[in-house]
């Protein structure tokens, strides 16, 4: 069984930066493509990021582009979303995610993926 914990996640003013962590199990995890959502109190789930298996390829959704950034260490399991210039609408709980192939490519939809952490708590406040 796969599991998923984030981490990083707390409460931050506008314009700052923060750093999640996602730590995966399994002895596979370079082989899969990663990805992070976001949920909003009262919205849907929505994408935010994800990367392939070797790192080499990333997508984003526009409302980030430019200001978040995903990586991944596949020595040490773990994928991570670098957050720079928050604003009050990335408050969200999110939730990182592992899809069922290596490719990222078009995974934008809760479906792509398998596998979810719990999630942790990002408030930007303004």
């Amino acid at each position: 069984q796969v599991q998923l914990v984030e981490s990083g996640g707390r409460l931050v003013q506008a314009g700052g930066s923060l750093r999640l962590s996602c730590a995966a199990s399994g002895r596979t995890f370079s082989s899969y493509a990663m990805g992070w959502f976001r949920q909003a109190p009262g919205k849907e789930r929505k994408f935010v990021a994800a990367i392939n298996w070797s790192g080499g390829s990333t997508y984003y959704a526009d409302s980030v582009k430019g200001r978040f950034t995903i990586s991944r260490d596949n020595a040490k399991n773990t994928v991570y979303l670098q957050m720079n210039s928050l604003k009050p609408e990335d408050t969200a709980v999110y939730y990182c995610a592992r899809s069922p192939t290596g490719q990222a490519l078009g995974r934008m939809r809760e479906y792509d993926y398998e596998y979810w952490g719990q999630g942790t708590q990002v408030t930007v406040s303004s």
